[in-house]
């Protein structure tokens, strides 16, 4: 039975503007490193810059990898809740029906693109952001739409989802920090103690 392998990383530290800092940098390059003993087939990325920097790094460290941009994984809502969590009140401020339906739909041609077996073995690597990686393992664990407030992930960390025909994806991997060192992990996230 063929599976698809999906190895989702949310991009290296960047900086407000969107660029990708040495940190972040570094970060992608170790993580090209973990990945280069791996039969990849494609490396693709959202069209923004941060997620771009990242995959070329990750991508030269896979010979005969292709690495292609995908527009669906581009930083986004990917579901607006009718009964927004009270702590999340003020992030949804100003989300109306017009929103949540763009946030259905970028969402759907997500999963659709990316959550489903392909017809032969692939193994892929998504350069994306923190909330299509929440967005895609949700989807995974057949957990509710809104659960996915309550995923987050680190800068260049892996998550790894198999997926078979006939079978639930396989959620192998998550949010897997591994391969870099103390210093470079945690990194985008607020103030407080990390295992």
């Amino acid at each position: 039975m063929a599976t698809r392998h999906v190895y989702l990383v949310r991009h290296g530290a960047a900086d407000p503007f969107g660029t990708l800092t040495g940190i972040g940098e570094r970060q992608s390059e170790l993580l090209g490193k973990r990945l280069a003993h791996l039969p990849v087939d494609t490396v693709w990325h959202s069209p923004l810059p941060r997620a771009v920097h990242c995959a070329r790094i990750v991508g030269s460290c896979l010979p005969d990898t292709v690495v292609r941009e995908a527009p669906e994984l581009v930083d986004h809502i990917p579901h607006v809740p009718a009964d927004v969590p009270p702590p999340w009140a003020a992030f949804f401020d100003g989300y109306g029906a017009e929103e949540a339906a763009e946030a259905t739909r970028a969402a759907d041609a997500l999963t659709a693109r990316f959550a489903r077996p392909a017809g032969t073995e692939t193994h892929e690597v998504l350069v994306t952001h923190a909330y299509q990686v929440a967005w895609l393992v949700r989807d995974a664990l057949g957990a509710p739409p809104v659960r996915w407030l309550g995923l987050n992930c680190g800068n260049a960390a892996l998550t790894a989802i198999e997926y078979r025909d006939g079978d639930a994806p396989t959620v192998l991997l998550y949010n897997d920090m591994g391969h870099l060192p103390v210093e470079l992990r945690w990194t985008g996230f607020g103030a407080g103690t990390r295992p």
